[in-house]
C-alpha cells in the first residue's frame, strides 16, 4: 500500500534556506577583497581536511552558483518530501562521502562548489527509484537532468576547468546512499493478483451449468451457487 504523504512547508523551506546560505557566502565574497577559494578542498592535504565541509559553500562566480541552485532546490524538496525520516542524513552523507572521496582521489587543485551534492542527490533519487520501483523518483531525477543539461557529461574529464572528479564522486556517493537507505522512502501500491486469481477459481467451482430445451432449442443456463460454510 502506498504511504500517504502530505506536503509540509518545511520540505521546501529547508532546501531553499540551504541555497540561501550559499548565496549569502557568495555575496560576502563578491563584496569583499577576500577570496574564499582557500576554503575549497585540496586533495591529500591534511591541513585542508576542513575543505570536505566548506567546499560546497564556495563558488567561482554567480553563474556557477545559479547553475547549482535550481537542482539543489528541486532535488532537495524531493528528498525532504519522500525521505523525510533520513533527509538530513542524506544531506550530510552527500557532503562527507563526496568530499572524502574527492580528497583521496582527485587532482591536486582546489575543488569548490556544490555540484558534487547535485550529482549525489540526482544519483540518490534516480537509483532509489529503481531499487524501490517508484518511478516518480526516476521522473524527478530525469527532470533535473533535463534542466541541468550538462549533468551526464559533467562526470567525464572533458573540461579540466571543472571538478569532474567531484561530479563523479557525487554520483557514486548517491548510489551508495540509495543502497544504504533502501528501506526508507515511498513504496508503490501493490496489487495482489494471486488473490484475484484464487477468487476467479473459486467462482468457477461454484458455477453450475444446466441445459434446457425450449421450443426445440437447447438453452444453457449458468447458476452461481453459494459457498458452503462448515
Amino acid at each position: 500500500m502506498l504511504e500517504e504523504r502530505k506536503f509540509h512547508f518545511s520540505q521546501i523551506l529547508i532546501p531553499t534556506l540551504f541555497v540561501a546560505v550559499l548565496w549569502l557566502v557568495e555575496l560576502i565574497e563578491q563584496n569583499s577583497s577576500i577570496s574564499f577559494v582557500q576554503f575549497g578542498l585540496f586533495p591529500r592535504r591534511i591541513e585542508n581536511l576542513y575543505g570536505i565541509i566548506t567546499s560546497p559553500f564556495i563558488h567561482d562566480d554567480w553563474e556557477h552558483l545559479i547553475n547549482n541552485s535550481i537542482p539543489l532546490i528541486l532535488l532537495g524538496f524531493g528528498i525532504f518530501y519522500f525521505y523525510k525520516e533520513v533527509a538530513f542524513k542524506i544531506y550530510l552523507g552527500s557532503i562527507l562521502i563526496t568530499g572524502l572521496w574527492v580528497w583521496v582521489f582527485a587532482r591536486p587543485s582546489y575543488h569548490i562548489g556544490a555540484s558534487g551534492m547535485v550529482y549525489s542527490f540526482a544519483s540518490f533519487v534516480f537509483f532509489s527509484g529503481f531499487i524501490r520501483k517508484y518511478y516518480r523518483l526516476i521522473a524527478l531525477s530525469l527532470l533535473v537532468v533535463f534542466v541541468y543539461g550538462s549533468l551526464i557529461w559533467g562526470i567525464l574529464p572533458i573540461d579540466y576547468r571543472i571538478s569532474w572528479e567531484g561530479h563523479l564522486m557525487g554520483g557514486l556517493s548517491g548510489l551508495l546512499l540509495a543502497y544504504f537507505y533502501r528501506e526508507f522512502g515511498p513504496t508503490p501500491k501493490s496489487y495482489n493478483w494471486d488473490d484475484e486469481d484464487e477468487d476467479e477459481d473459486e467462482l468457477d467451482n461454484h458455477l453450475q451449468e444446466q441445459q434446457k430445451e425450449v421450443d426445440g432449442k437447447i438453452e444453457i443456463v449458468y447458476t452461481l451457487s453459494k459457498k458452503n460454510e462448515n
